[in-house]
Parts: structure tokens; C-alpha cells; sequence
């Protein structure tokens, strides 16, 4: 068997893997963001039956309730981007916490039962979207290596693979806790 055929295989060898590997890491991302949205619905689903809840005790923050629906309603729109459904989670995170934090202010809505029972829930699948997220970063990441390392990036530059973006924190969640507040 000649040598240059002996090369021939083992170069084609070498790209079947690089465009295997990639397009499985490519696959997992959109599987593992399938698992995020699919908790993220869970969560926006809950929504209404939350401010349906706290709305009549909790005539001050209309404008915060008024939020959380808008984002709620935005989130479910029919093709939206990966991009703006992260945005859009970040934004919901941070706007379902200041309600959490408003129904501290109500000894009524804190007694609840049904509102009580809202809490536990979301409570819940915010640790779920939470692992969630984690996976994704830990596969996003993996692939965004794979598209950015020598030899790799050819294949996937070839390919017209692009980075992905991962969740973050959002500012306000960066920030430290007011100790003092908390006892007010």
C-alpha cells in the first residue's frame, strides 16, 4: 500500500472526527438549551397564576406586576433568539425577585396559602433553571473551545459555526446584600 494513500486515510480520518466532534458539541448545545427552555416555560407559566395572587394585596407595585406580565408575554412570542431568551430570563430573574421581596411587606400575602405555595414553587424551579443554566455554560463553553482551537476552528470556520453565548448573572444580582436593610 502506498504511503500517500496511507496519508490520504489518515487526513480523512482526522476531518470525520473534527466534523463528528463538532457537530455532536453543536447538537448538545441546542439539546441542553432545549432542557433551559423548557424549565423556563415552566416558570413563565407560573407567573400568571402569581400575580393573579399578590395583584389585589399589592396595589404599590402594579408597575413591577405590570413587568413580569410584559416580560412574560415577550418570552413566549414565537421565534425569538437564543440571545433574547437569555435576556429575557435575566430580566424575569430579576423583576419575579423584587416581587418575592415586596410580598415580605404584606403580612396578609405572606399567610397565604395559594401564595405560599407559589413561592415553594417557583422557588423550585429556579434551582431547576439554575442546574440547567450550568449545564448549558459547561456545553457552550466546550463548544465555543472546539470552534476557537487550532485545528478545530478550520473545520468549524468551514462549517460557519459562530459562538454562542452563555447565561449570566445579571448586574443587580452582582451586587452585595444590604445586611441593614434585611433587619428594617
Amino acid at each position: 500500500m502506498p504511503i500517500s494513500l496511507i496519508v490520504l486515510v489518515i487526513v480523512t480520518l482526522i476531518l470525520v472526527l473534527m466534523y463528528n466532534s463538532l457537530v455532536s458539541k453543536k447538537n448538545q448545545v441546542e439539546n441542553i438549551f432545549a432542557s433551559v427552555d423548557t424549565t423556563l416555560k415552566k416558570r413563565y407559566d407560573l407567573i400568571p397564576n402569581l400575580v393573579a395572587s399578590v395583584s389585589k394585596y399589592m396595589e404599590h407595585e402594579k408597575s413591577l406586576l405590570e413587568e413580569v406580565t410584559k416580560l412574560r408575554a415577550d418570552a413566549n412570542k414565537p421565534n425569538i433568539s437564543d440571545a433574547q431568551k437569555i435576556q429575557l430570563d435575566a430580566k424575569v430573574s430579576s423583576a419575579l425577585g423584587s416581587i418575592m421581596i415586596a410580598v415580605e411587606n404584606y403580612p396578609d400575602l405572606k399567610a397565604n396559602e395559594n401564595v405560599m405555595h407559589l413561592q415553594h414553587s417557583l422557588t423550585e424551579i429556579e434551582e431547576q433553571i439554575s442546574a440547567a443554566r450550568r449545564a448549558y455554560n459547561q456545553a457552550v463553553t466546550d463548544y465555543n473551545n472546539a470552534i476557537e482551537m487550532i485545528p478545530t476552528n478550520f473545520m468549524a470556520s468551514a462549517m460557519n459555526y459562530t459562538r454562542k453565548e452563555v447565561f449570566v448573572i445579571v448586574e443587580s444580582e452582582r451586587k452585595n446584600v444590604n445586611v441593614k436593610e434585611l433587619f428594617n
